[in-house]
């Protein structure tokens, strides 16, 4: 029975395999599009064993139009349909998305494609009634050019099987091919640098021949006029110079990382004269930006340069690629240029890699003021963190700076650089620059005018190659932030605000590293700093100051630990005490020792979630009948990306993503909010502009999670130390919402976006 069964699939894999290269050979053996049509569907027919299939190319005079040809009674006939969202090939068409409904009487599936738009749930073709149906895209070059579709199983009355879409994706691939060199081949279809433009209806030859004229005559590139005096967008010519040149259209992007390695022996004049700039370098090429990839003259001049074949062409308007170069060498009446510091360290050539490290040194001054301007580029971009990489790989030295919680690259340094700038950075931070075989960690402190201190954790790790990663952190000194710009929920707002008026107990603000736990805790030292209150905090480092507030930094290398600061702080008349951070047993300890004699201690925890920290504590050691009295609640945030306002694009979910939006916030929970599914609600996605450097977001914001110790918390759960989902059941009982709940209705808020929720959140369910 096995081997019969095995002999079946065989057979079946051979059947396709065979019936497709019948398809190719036929579509690619055509002497023109009339053939391609007529010849080739009877045998996608055969080969997906469907009633029926056509294939549609795009008009080249309208294209707003598709057409196929069907052969009935002895004559061959021509159906057009339009490139619309309102038939399945039209919508194909314009969309250039696939689309594989295997139940055309249900609603769900169809459902998935929330902008087709049949005028009923019944759809005909040519006198087929759709019950499944497979469509694909004809793309090539990057523009769509028609589509294929295969209607109904003749044999079983189900889905497409998971070969069959590939089988499809490979039979569009041979027609794209097929279709582009036919028309190519057509001298009515003769490509030039913006007959895209016209094949569109986005200008007619009279208004181009003007346009071309008026180009010679003011000497302004033609790009220029059609943008300025034809409002073509930019989009629209970049997707014209793609389709002509067959390579891919940048625009200016003043986030993109400065290559200095590819930089270092070129002259912006030069690069100014001849339009072009090296953009990065790859494993297998060299990418650059060019104003004419067809230039043969330019790119052999430009590969002898570099010093390579392998390179990649891009196009770009001639104004982008200025502004590259203005950017890459950028001036400020302060301080020198990457590109100029590289230069005064002339390092020469990368293959004398060991005279060369000799020859450049720490001390040297291009050195020092290179550091200096890494630190205070990654400042003046608002960036959390520095990363230092020498890549033994490509032979350069990366520069990350994390902005937003998203690390990327700014900067490429030559590699023979990496040990004179990381010897800096270990003399900036009074590390042993002799030491490179085990990690190090140290601090910077620069005063920077206008902002005072600016404060440096240092870590250096050595990594395989030989070669050590630095990672500093900027802990810039800022100010304190009101509660009321937390955005918190109605409800996490008036909880937080009673259990922090309380005169003694225990508040807990957990969650990761950088998740804007001591900002929090400072916005509700801000709410309770009244003249009649000693307030005592203890961090490592202090890093926002208050009027009010006496802080003391912990030194735990001379045994001056969280623990050591809150027995002093206790024999110091206080209040109300803040602890930077519960480490260990003795100070989560002495922190609830204090809360149940008559303080209000506040700190922070290093836990997943607020139902989970209660377990954490308990597994310390901490007894239970004491945490229970002392806790008044714990609040776990994550930071989400913002959505830039000025930018932000709303659109309508599909019914799939709002079902699984539904399942993962918990159905019973999500009823409460009172929102249903329906073609006008909006989420909100990024789309990028100016101002947020085209990244469409722009800051961070805080989602939270708020666990009131209850008396059926204190009672059933800690006392009794339940499980963690035991614990998070009654919390949301009582009208708590998870991490997640509460990140999903600030995205229907238009806050944030639903992945970046799920990118810091695990769903309720």
């Amino acid at each position: 029975m096995k081997d019969s069964s095995e002999l079946a699939e065989l057979q079946d894999i051979l059947r396709l395999e065979k019936g497709l290269q019948d398809v190719t050979g036929s579509i690619n053996g055509a002497q023109n599009i009339r053939e391609i049509l007529i010849n080739a569907r009877p045998l996608i027919i055969d080969l997906f064993q469907a009633e029926a299939a056509h294939i549609y190319v795009v008009n080249n005079k309208n294209k707003r139009e598709i057409m196929t040809l069907l052969q009935s009674d002895g004559q061959i006939k021509e159906r057009k349909t339009l490139v619309s969202n309102e038939t399945i090939p039209g919508y194909v068409s314009n969309t250039g998305r696939m689309i594989n409904i295997s139940d055309f009487s249900n609603n769900l599936q169809i459902n998935q494609y929330s902008d087709l738009l049949l005028d009923s749930n019944r759809d005909s073709r040519f006198g087929v009634v759709v019950r499944q149906i497979l469509a694909m895209p004809i793309v090539y070059g990057g523009e769509v050019m028609g589509a294929v579709e295969v209607i109904n199983k003749k044999i079983e009355d189900g889905p497409f099987r998971d070969e069959e879409p590939v089988l499809l994706q490979e039979i569009s691939e041979a027609l794209g091919v097929a279709i582009y060199n036919q028309l190519r081949l057509d001298p009515k279809t003769k490509r030039t640098k913006f007959g895209y433009l016209v094949s569109n209806n986005l200008i007619n030859e009279e208004d181009l021949n003007r346009a071309n004229n008026e180009s010679k005559e003011k000497k302004e590139s033609l790009e220029e006029i059609l943008m300025k005096q034809y409002k073509i967008t930019k989009n629209d010519i970049g997707q014209s110079l793609e389709y002509f040149y067959q390579c891919n259209f940048v625009s200016f992007d003043h986030n993109t990382p400065i290559p200095g390695d590819l930089l270092k022996n070129l002259k912006k004049e030069y690069l100014m004269r001849e339009v072009w700039v090296p953009l990065e370098r790859h494993e297998k090429n060299i990418r650059v930006l060019i104003d004419d990839p067809q230039n043969i003259i330019k790119r052999d001049t430009i590969e002898n340069i570099l010093k390579t074949k392998s390179i990649k062409y891009d196009i770009a308007l001639k104004g982008d690629i200025l502004k590259y170069i203005e950017f890459f060498y950028r001036e400020n009446s302060q301080e020198a240029t990457f590109t100029e510091l590289i230069g005064r360290l002339d390092a020469g050539d990368d293959s004398q890699d060991e005279d060369t490290e000799e020859s450049i040194r720490e001390s040297d001054s291009a050195v020092i003021q290179l550091v200096n301007k890494i630190i205070n580029d990654a400042f003046l971009r608002r960036a959390s963190d520095i990363h230092i990489e020498p890549d033994v790989i490509d032979k350069n030295v990366l520069v990350r700076y994390r902005v937003d919680g998203d690390c990327a690259l700014y900067q490429t340094l030559p590699y023979s650089y990496r040990a004179a700038i990381i010897s800096r950075i270990k003399v900036m931070s009074n590390l042993d620059i002799t030491v490179k075989r085990i990690p190090q960690d140290g601090k910077i402190k620069i005063k920077k005018p206008g902002v005072g201190e600016i404060e440096l954790r240092v870590a250096t790790i050595p990594t395989q190659g030989g070669v050590e990663d630095v990672v500093m952190r900027i802990l810039a000194k800022g100010d304190t932030l009101p509660l009321e710009a937390m955005r918190m929920t109605p409800r996490n707002y008036r909880e937080l605000l009673k259990i922090c008026e309380q005169p003694y107990g225990m508040i807990l603000c957990v969650g990761p590293t950088g998740s804007g736990k001591t900002t929090t805790l400072h916005a509700v030292l801000r709410h309770v700093n009244k003249p009649d209150r000693k307030i005592w905090t203890a961090e490592d480092p202090v890093e926002i100051t208050q009027k009010g507030l006496r802080q003391v930094q912990v030194q735990p290398k001379i045994g001056f630990d969280f623990a050591a600061a809150m027995r002093s702080f206790l024999r110091a008349d206080p209040d109300i005490i803040m602890v930077g951070e519960m480490r260990d047993f003795e100070t989560a300890k002495i922190a609830v020792e204090a809360s149940l004699t008559g303080h209000l201690v506040l700190s922070t925890l290093h836990t997943n979630s607020a139902p989970e920290t209660i377990s954490r504590l308990l597994d310390m050691g901490i007894d239970p009948l004491n945490f229970a009295d002392s806790l008044l609640g714990v609040l776990a945030q994550r930071l989400v990306r913002v959505l830039c306002e000025k930018c932000k694009e709303a659109y309508n979910p599909t019914q799939e993503e709002f079902d699984r939006i539904i399942e993962g916030y918990g159905p019973e929970y999500f009823k409460l909010q009172k929102i249903s599914y329906s073609k006008n609600i909006k989420l909100y996605r990024p789309k990028g502009c100016d101002a947020c450097d085209n990244t469409g977001y722009r800051g961070r914001m805080s989602i939270h999670e708020l666990l009131l110790n209850s008396e059926e918390i204190k009672k059933r759960s800690i006392e009794r130390r339940e499980s963690i989902e035991v614990i998070r059941n009654i919390a949301m009982s009582e009208g708590m919402l998870t991490l997640y709940q509460d990140g999903i209705l600030k995205a229907f808020q238009g806050l944030t976006d639903v992945k970046q929720v799920h990118r810091v959140c695990q769903t309720t369910r």
